[in-house]
């Protein structure tokens, strides 16, 4: 597999993409085309000892996307930036894959515009993955879709209900419906036309999931959900406070264990589990999330994005590429089409 990585995206690019890319390409069967400024990069593969690199190539762009820039208009004016030639590379069936780390407005602007939207989707959305005590669970939009349709919303419950399938190896994967109360009548009027509709698909034999109405945020580490589907404003302040809340706990704990000499020493002791825990919930060791609905394999990494995280976004999507991924959305979004034909 090839994968196309927007070089200049991350916040500290191009140092995190490059590093990540040869340190990808030295652990797994995968090519990277690194875009952006060939200088620039050529340069930060001399820093890191892998000029020549093999399975390294360069794809020279003159302009970059920044985090200021308006998601619509950049792609009408920066028509040489390192985000929409990496995106052009898998319209072009040069590249099977694209990473980036950058403005993820921006990313789907761009997919939308060059790769276009995978068959019956409405809109496009971003799904991740989160660990609990029981597996991981889905959740879909994390940031992609602010304002949504019920319509929507239940598309989100499939989209995300494939992707568990194809990801985590469930065969009926459960969804919920992110709400403030498990109660029938809870929610809002969007939340409450969008749970008859999912619950209508779920009736159906060859919707793929089954569905256990309202969930509270309380309940997504309980291990009684596999999919949640909820609003891209409301999935990424949940993302972004859970990414807090993690650090935040592991800061206590360490001041906590460096208290005392007693706690010192069962820091000691309770080191390795720790470090086993903390690459379980950092950002970094899930490498990204997928685009899922638009007509190819789209990552989205973390805009803090270190090697360790590029280089597994980059495995990341080479293995969403390999397990064919789109095309598997796309089948589980036509299976429900009459219910979910875009308005």
């Amino acid at each position: 597999m090839i994968i196309a990585l927007d070089a200049l995206g991350s916040d500290a690019a191009p140092g995190p993409e490059v590093a990540g890319a040869v340190a990808a390409v030295r652990e797994a069967k995968v090519e990277v085309i690194l875009v952006g400024d060939r200088a620039r990069l050529e340069a930060e593969l001399e820093r890191v000892g892998a000029r020549g690199e093999r399975g390294i190539s360069i794809e020279h762009a003159a302009e970059v996307v920044t985090m200021d820039d308006h998601p619509g208009e950049v792609f009408r004016k920066k028509k040489q930036s390192s985000l929409r030639l990496a995106v052009e590379l898998v319209k072009a069936d040069r590249a099977q894959a694209v990473v980036s780390a950058g403005n993820s407005g921006a990313v789907l602007s761009h997919a939308l515009f060059v790769l276009g939207r995978t068959g019956g989707v409405e809109r496009p959305a971003i799904a991740t993955a989160f660990p609990t005590p029981r597996g991981p669970f889905t959740l879909c939009d994390v940031g992609a879709n602010v304002d949504v349709k019920p319509s929507m919303l239940a598309q989100f419950a499939v989209l995300g209900a494939a992707y568990d399938r194809v990801v985590h190896g469930r065969s009926r994967p459960r969804v919920g419906l992110l709400s403030n109360g498990s109660e029938p009548g809870k929610g809002t009027e969007l939340t409450r036309a969008a749970h008859a509709l999912i619950a209508a698909l779920a009736a159906r034999s060859e919707s793929g999931f089954s569905f256990v109405g309202y969930v509270e945020g309380s309940d997504l580490w309980r291990g009684t959900v596999d999919v949640v589907a909820t609003d891209g404003f409301t999935g990424n302040v949940l993302l972004k406070a859970c990414e807090g809340v993690a650090d935040a706990l592991f800061g206590l704990v360490r001041a906590e264990l460096q208290g005392t000499r007693r706690s010192q020493l069962g820091s000691a002791l309770a080191a390795p589990a720790l470090r086993s825990l903390e690459k379980r919930i950092d950002f970094a060791h899930t490498g990204g999330a997928l685009l899922a609905g638009v007509d190819g394999v789209v990552v989205i990494a973390h805009g803090r994005s270190d090697t360790i995280a590029m280089k597994n976004a980059v495995k990341l999507a080479d293995r969403f590429a390999r397990a064919d991924l789109p095309a598997r959305l796309r089948d589980a979004i036509s299976a429900p089409a009459p219910a979910l034909a875009p308005a």
